[in-house]
């Protein structure tokens, strides 16, 4: 580990404690927030951060962890990440084996702030069908990439909920009205997706990216999807990976490649040499867009991909 790291964990580790000091009898005493005292919430990462800011809307400041552009599953958290998480009334995580797995850095986060911030900490993910991993060794562990199905997204969203309205129930009805517009606008954008991915010929539905991050996607829209390598954290496009889907390939009719903003193209770019298949667009899987750009949120992210994704596939 780099001696930067170490320091680092070192700092929040020191700094956790402190704060538990100062914030254990606070936390334990009390289940709900303050009455008209907005809900201080603390999100893993900008895809679940964003949700929780259009359930809550101005009834929770929302501090997200993992910055915009960023991989969730390797991250040092900074001693504001530790601070904000420590105070915070809620904390939500995705789960599934992304940065809460035994020696993933929001687990070592936790146990180093210590039990208070564990009774708050809830993963948005329950409830989601999970879908485990292919390669060899790693059949027992779970995908973590369940928001690319739009239907999963909802799932989330109404998790958030249910745990702003718990530690706030003034604002119940606030919040049951702005999950229900929201998820009605995810599911405007999901049943139009379906309809033109029904449209595309089945020999051209296969979906090619660098990350295996797109088997929710996958089973909600019927399209198979290949990849380099299947998740990060793992060897990157080694020699062996790309031979090994450009053999695939050269077997299909696909018309497109993609590549995810949070990876390097090089890979990307050596397969579409080696198969004359050309990239068609830059997806988005662990992260938003910064603010202002196209794919700024959870909604926005998804429409590109679906757009993009249906233009690919159907390319002449």
């Amino acid at each position: 580990m780099k001696v930067k790291s170490i320091l680092r964990l070192a700092l929040v580790a020191v700094l956790g404690v402190f704060l538990t000091a100062c914030s254990q009898t606070k936390k334990d005493s009390k289940s709900q927030s303050t009455p008209g005292k907005t809900v201080s919430v603390v999100a893993t990462d900008t895809i679940i951060g964003d949700i929780a800011n259009n359930v809550a809307k101005g009834h929770a400041k929302v501090h997200v962890i993992v910055p915009t552009g960023q991989d969730p599953h390797e991250y040092d958290p900074l001693p504001d990440d530790v601070s904000k998480t420590a105070k915070a009334d809620l904390v939500f995580y995705n789960g599934l084996n992304l940065e809460n797995a035994k020696n993933a850095w929001f687990t070592k986060m936790q146990n180093n702030i210590g039990d208070s911030v564990k009774k708050k900490s809830f993963a948005v993910s329950d409830g989601v069908e999970a879908i485990h991993l292919e390669g060899k060794g790693k059949t027992n562990k779970q995908d973590p990439h369940a928001w690319l199905d739009l239907s999963n997204g909802i799932i989330y969203a109404k998790n958030i909920a249910k745990q702003l309205e718990r530690v706030d129930p003034t604002h119940k009805a606030a919040y049951q009205n702005n999950l229900k517009k929201y998820v009605a606008k995810l599911q405007r954008l999901d049943s139009q997706a379906k309809s033109k991915f029904n449209k595309i010929p089945n020999n051209q539905k296969l979906i090619v990216t660098s990350e295996g991050c797109f088997k929710y996607f996958s089973k909600a829209y019927n399209i198979p999807s290949a990849y380099i390598w299947e998740i990060n954290t793992e060897v990157e496009g080694s020699p062996d990976q790309i031979s090994t889907l450009v053999h695939r390939l050269k077997k299909t009719k696909v018309k497109s490649l993609f590549v995810e903003s949070s990876v390097s193209q090089k890979p990307m770019k050596t397969v579409a040499r080696d198969t004359g298949i050309p990239i068609h667009s830059t997806l988005f899987t662990d992260s938003i867009a910064k603010k202002g750009e196209t794919g700024d949120s959870y909604y926005g992210m998804m429409k590109w991909n679906l757009e993009k994704i249906a233009e690919g596939l159907s390319a002449s």
